[in-house]
């Protein structure tokens, strides 16, 4: 008797110690790697400077090029004129343009629909960056290479 519980105490404490170390490695795991995004805004847009830390603040990684007209950014990447807004972003081979919020963007990489990207045409009060109380609601929309647009997600007024 007393050989099956030296041999069931060493069962247990070997148990003991493997799930321990099992926990121990589930707390060290890396935390997850931030998305890249590529912001392209004007060098004086505050509001763009607000996304962007709305956007890091949501785990993305951003590396920011300021120039004095994004005409040509957004042309190349195919935004149309009446969706365009203050700054052009790029990530998971999506455009984004203007101050689409973090939580759709990831949807968006999710999804993985076939389209252009994203836009909150304008400046939409509420929008991340844009904080103003009682703002009134706002739709970002998706498009697709031919300029063709749908409701992609909706925010309400706050």
């Amino acid at each position: 008797m007393l050989h099956i519980t030296r041999h069931t105490t060493r069962l247990a404490v070997l148990l003991a110690i493997a799930l321990t170390s099992q926990a121990a490695f589930a707390q060290t795991k890396a935390p997850a790697a931030k998305t890249p995004l590529t912001v392209y805004k004007t060098p004086t847009c505050g509001c763009c400077g607000k996304w962007v830390e709305h956007m890091e603040a949501n785990g993305f990684a951003s590396t920011t090029t300021n120039l004095p007209d994004l005409t040509a950014i957004k042309a190349k990447h195919g935004v149309p004129a009446r969706l365009q807004s203050c700054h052009t972003s790029l990530v998971g081979g999506y455009v984004i343009e203007g101050h689409v919020p973090a939580a759709d963007i990831r949807r968006l990489l999710k999804e993985r629909p076939k389209i252009v990207g994203l836009a909150a045409p304008g400046m939409p009060a509420g929008s991340p960056g844009m904080d103003v109380p009682n703002s009134p609601g706002y739709d970002v929309l998706a498009f697709d290479k031919d300029g063709n647009t749908k409701v992609f997600a909706s925010h309400p007024a706050r």
